[in-house]
């Protein structure tokens, strides 16, 4: 399985992938997920996948070629001439259907399904950075200031942070300490996803980035935020009040209301049960 998370706030962009693939308990391997494309001063865009990696793989490699038709006197459509980053999208949305038609049907027949997803987001000159949700049938969502991050894989577990600290006006730099400690969530709870990692940092208007970075388990930042993180929450938890049983002590009490309860059979000792 796999975790990646693309996020888009004010500032820029925030990619993060893990590279673990895993077919079975013995077929464990590292493969990146993380694919960069770049023309410094002109476009700068970021595609993570995750899904069935042979179709991922295809989709990657082809997409710097695929064209669509665009039925003018215009060239076809690529990444590399598309003046916006919806028509990218498209054209990442036809590279999947492209590998879909040459290769959905044997797959069928082999007791697979199509499975792959994607996140692809970047800037080209003349727009603000965007950021998209691609799906395995090509078609695509795109973020909001109201839903301003986008997970595929193993999700569930780096959620909750995401939710609780990502904002449009969240600052570049804790975006992606964001990011990481959702990283690592998923690290604690979930076998699936694994090191090392591929985390990518990109500032509106900038049009190329320096911030790229493979994070292993001897990265000092990483394993700083694995030490502090859990730590930080065993004292949070710790400074929460313990439930008391309807006392009328300073504390909340826990009291059970009058019209909801539990069902509750109550056995008279003096009665044998046969």
């Amino acid at each position: 399985m796999t975790y990646c998370v693309g996020v888009k706030v004010d500032a820029g962009l925030v990619f993060l992938s893990d590279s673990r693939t895993n077919a079975g308990l013995d077929q464990i391997s590292t493969f990146r997920k993380m694919m960069v494309y770049e023309r410094p001063g002109d476009r700068f865009m970021v595609m993570l996948s995750a899904g069935n990696l042979s179709i991922s793989q295809q989709v990657r490699e082809i997409l710097q070629t695929e064209a669509i038709d665009t039925k003018s006197n215009a060239p076809p459509l690529t990444i590399w001439n598309a003046t916006s980053m919806f028509d990218a999208a498209r054209v990442l949305g036809a590279a999947v259907r492209h590998v879909y038609d040459q290769d959905g049907e044997a797959l069928e027949k082999s007791g697979f399904d199509f499975n792959a997803s994607m996140i692809f987001g970047g800037q080209i000159l003349g727009e603000p950075p965007r950021l998209f949700l691609v799906y395995s049938a090509g078609n695509f969502i795109e973020a909001t200031r109201e839903t301003c991050f986008f997970q595929i894989g193993e999700s569930k577990y780096g959620k909750p942070v995401l939710d609780r600290m990502i904002a449009p006006k969240t600052p570049l730099q804790q975006a992606a300490k964001c990011v990481l400690v959702s990283m690592d969530s998923t690290l604690k709870s979930n076998l699936t996803v694994g090191l090392p990692l591929d985390l990518c940092v990109y500032e509106t208007n900038r049009l190329e980035t320096q911030q790229i970075v493979c994070v292993d388990d001897r990265n000092p930042y990483f394993q700083m935020i694995r030490n502090s993180w859990g730590e930080k929450l065993r004292q949070g938890f710790e400074s929460i009040d313990d439930p008391e049983w309807g006392t009328a002590s300073s504390k909340a009490p826990l009291i059970a209301p009058c019209r909801y309860e539990p069902m509750r059979k109550i056995t008279d000792p003096s009665v044998k049960i046969i």
